[in-house]
This record gives structure tokens, sequence and C-alpha cells, in this order.
């Protein structure tokens, strides 16, 4: 399994790019999972549902099936938030993971920095952002691409997973 990141500050298009390379890869015919991080409460039930009953109730997993897809909620009940590492492992088989957020973790990245953006772009802090996404002349020492430039961002990641 490769795992690639989208990294970058709040409202810079990290969802947006990652949609699009989730999408561009998936049309090249690769299997693709994505773990997105979230900084603020999460909660995909809703009060009264029978799932959000059985998790109310103290269950530590609910599973919501249905005939289109189904979901896992694990309830932490206290404990750590699991690592990028640990969610990787519950993920199925897959030819690519594409992970928006977790940026301290030491996986690959692509940053995406827009010009309008007022906080100073992250890859002079972190060795694992290995491609930047930025609508301007940036001083990044690897490759630069358009934010738009999807299919050039898979190519790259493509040739760089046979490295």
């Amino acid at each position: 399994m490769n795992v690639i990141g989208i990294v970058g500050w709040k409202n810079s298009g990290k969802t947006t790019l990652a949609s699009a390379l989730i999408r561009e890869l998936s049309a090249r015919g690769l299997t693709v999972n994505s773990i997105k991080h979230a900084h603020h409460a999460v909660d995909i039930d809703q009060p009264g549902t029978d799932s959000y009953k059985h998790r109310d109730a103290g269950a530590r997993e609910v599973i919501l099936a249905g005939g289109q897809r189904f979901a896992i909620m694990h309830e932490l009940r206290g404990a750590e938030e699991p690592t990028l590492d640990e969610l990787l492992t519950r993920l199925g088989p897959s030819d690519w993971v594409v992970v928006e957020g977790f940026k301290g973790h030491s996986h690959p990245k692509i940053e995406i920095h827009r010009q309008e953006n007022s906080r100073p772009p992250l890859y002079p802090e972190d060795a694992n952002i290995i491609a930047l996404a930025a609508d301007y002349a940036a001083d990044f020492p690897g490759p630069i691409f358009d934010p738009d430039d999807v299919p050039g961002m898979a190519d790259f990641i493509l040739n760089a997973e046979q490295t």
C-alpha cells in the first residue's frame, strides 16, 4: 500500500486537491482509500437513530450497514486518538491511500500553499514534503505543480513509487 499525504493550512484547498487526486488515480484503474484528519469534533451519526442509540448505550464499535455502503463508528471513550499508522492498518487493501491532514506524520506529502495565505509554507520544516502545489513561484527545492495540475501530480507520485 502506497501512501501520499495532502497537507496545507486551513482553506488552502486540501480537500479539493485530495478529492481530485483520488478521482485521477481511480480513473487510472488504481484502487484508492483515503483518511481525512479533522481537528474538530466529528460525528457522522445523529441523535435519535438506532446506531446512535447503540453508541450512546456504550458500544465501543457500531457498524451501520446498508445496500450501498457501511460505516464503522469507533468510540474512543477516553482513549488516545489513533495514530495514522494505526488507522492505516484498519483499511482494506488498496493500491494507494490518500491522506488529508496528519501533517506531523512522516509519510510522503504534497503541500498545497497559496500566495494569498498569510501563513508561511510548511515545507521548510518538513523533509517529508516531496512536492508543492502552489499558485506562485516558490523556492521549493523539488517539483512545483499548479494546484490544478492533478494529472502531473499523479504522474509524479506514480513515478516516485517505482524508484
